[in-house]
Parts: structure tokens; C-alpha cells; sequence
């Protein structure tokens, strides 16, 4: 059995891990933190992590980018506790210091948790390394407007992936309305919408001399995202230190 500790309890995604978990008997939440600490009446729910009474394997975390220090601070503090962060918004600076952390700790870190996206990445690498340079390359993506950071971190997933195969030597653009001139060879354009109650959807565009090629992906329930973060707590149980991510799972 796997004990949770939910963090973002009384969020969306929170409420959808516990549908999820409540479908299943190897894994229970013994304990949720909120900013917002509204009793469920399930299982306690504290303000701060710090002052959680209850044990856990694993923490899941579908709060707030500000918390990713205190999280690792609560898994330092009690040994063999790993972290499922399922967070987005994560800058450069966080990302490195998950990064580093986990030398110490067992972290799992995906900006996206659905099996389908993780797909549609390794798609994504195949088209690149088949089509190469004589396509060009754009990403764009919708979601709902309530989602605060633009680009998604899935399009940022999936933009790293591609200029991986390309030796990381392709520039990003984010939308082109400050430019004035030709696309260049070397860019991965990304662009955003956002509107009404868009889950989430993404499209990787390879586009060539008379022919474009499409592939895509479009989340039809949180629930989605829920699954593949219980799933990985689950794993996590009893993991060496390290730093895992959703190719650990496909």
C-alpha cells in the first residue's frame, strides 16, 4: 500500500487524484495541504507540509511552483519520502534545483502526466529525426483560461525533445508579432491559446516543400493527468534516489 501526501488538495487536480486514488486499494491519502485547508472529512488537511502528522512513501504535488522548496525540504527531512511534482511553471532556476536534488532524493518530475503525451513526444522525435531541416517546425497549444503560464510546459516538453535530435542547436520563438522577418532554418515556433474550459490540446506541425504533417494530442479530463500521477506515486514507493520521469513508466 501506498501512503500519499497530497499537496493541492482542494484544487481541480486535486479533487481529481482523489477520484482516482478512491478507485483504487494499493494506493490511500493519509494526509492533503492546501492554502486553503478545508476539511474533506477523508483524510486532515494542513495549511503547510511542515505540519503534517501523518507518514507517506510518497508526496504528489498539484499546488504551486512557490512550493517546490518546501516539498524538498520535507522529503530531506524524512528519509525514503519520494516527490510525484506534477507542478507547471517551474523556472529555469527550480528546474536545476530539482535537478540537484535529486542526487539526494527520489523525484519524479514530469510537466506532463498523460501516457498520451509522452507518446506523442517520442512521435514528435521520429518525424524530427526522419524529416529533418527540410521541415519547419511549430508547436502550438490551448488551454483553458484559467492556465497562468504561457508557453505549456508540454510544449516546452515537446520543443526540448525536438531540438534534442537536433543537437540543441534550434532557437525558440514565441509568437512573431515582435519580428519582421523571414523564418529562419533554426527555430521552433511556439504559440499559445487560451480560452473557455480547453483541458488541453497540443499540435506539432512539421511543415515542408507542399506537405505538412500534423500530430496531436487533446485531453478530454483531468482525469488523465490524475491517473498517470497516481501511477507514478505508486512506482516511486521505495525508490532509490534519482531523477524519473514519465519514460520510466512507458
Amino acid at each position: 500500500m501506498t501512503h500519499i501526501i497530497l499537496c493541492g488538495c482542494n484544487g481541480k487536480m486535486g479533487a481529481a487524484v482523489q477520484n482516482f486514488v478512491n478507485q483504487r486499494e494499493d494506493c490511500q491519502i493519509v494526509a492533503g495541504v492546501d492554502i486553503s485547508p478545508a476539511d474533506t472529512g477523508v483524510f486532515p488537511v494542513y495549511s503547510s507540509l511542515n505540519d503534517v502528522k501523518e507518514t507517506a512513501e510518497v508526496v504528489v504535488d498539484f499546488s504551486h511552483p512557490t512550493a517546490l522548496s518546501s516539498i524538498l525540504n520535507y522529503c530531506r527531512s524524512h528519509s525514503g519520502t519520494a516527490a510525484v511534482l506534477c507542478t507547471t511553471g517551474y523556472s529555469q532556476e527550480q528546474t536545476k534545483e530539482i535537478q540537484d536534488a535529486s542526487k539526494e532524493l527520489p523525484l519524479f518530475y514530469s510537466r506532463n502526466m498523460s501516457l498520451g503525451v509522452n507518446l506523442l513526444i517520442e512521435l514528435a522525435k521520429k518525424a524530427e529525426a526522419v524529416l529533418g531541416d527540410a521541415f519547419d517546425v511549430e508547436i502550438v497549444e490551448m488551454h483553458h483560461n484559467q492556465k497562468i503560464d504561457a508557453p505549456s510546459g508540454t510544449a516546452l516538453m515537446i520543443a526540448d525533445a525536438i531540438n534534442q535530435v537536433r543537437g540543441d542547436g534550434m532557437n525558440y520563438v514565441y509568437d512573431r508579432h515582435s519580428q519582421r522577418k523571414k523564418r529562419e532554418k533554426k527555430e521552433i515556433g511556439l504559440h499559445s491559446v487560451r480560452g473557455g474550459t480547453i483541458v488541453g490540446e497540443h499540435q506539432v506541425v512539421f511543415a515542408g516543400q507542399s506537405e505538412v504533417i500534423t500530430l496531436s494530442h487533446s485531453a478530454q479530463s483531468k482525469e488523465l493527468f490524475a491517473a498517470g500521477a497516481v501511477n507514478a506515486a505508486v512506482y516511486m514507493t521505495g525508490k532509490e534516489p534519482g531523477l524519473y520521469d514519465m519514460s520510466h513508466l512507458v
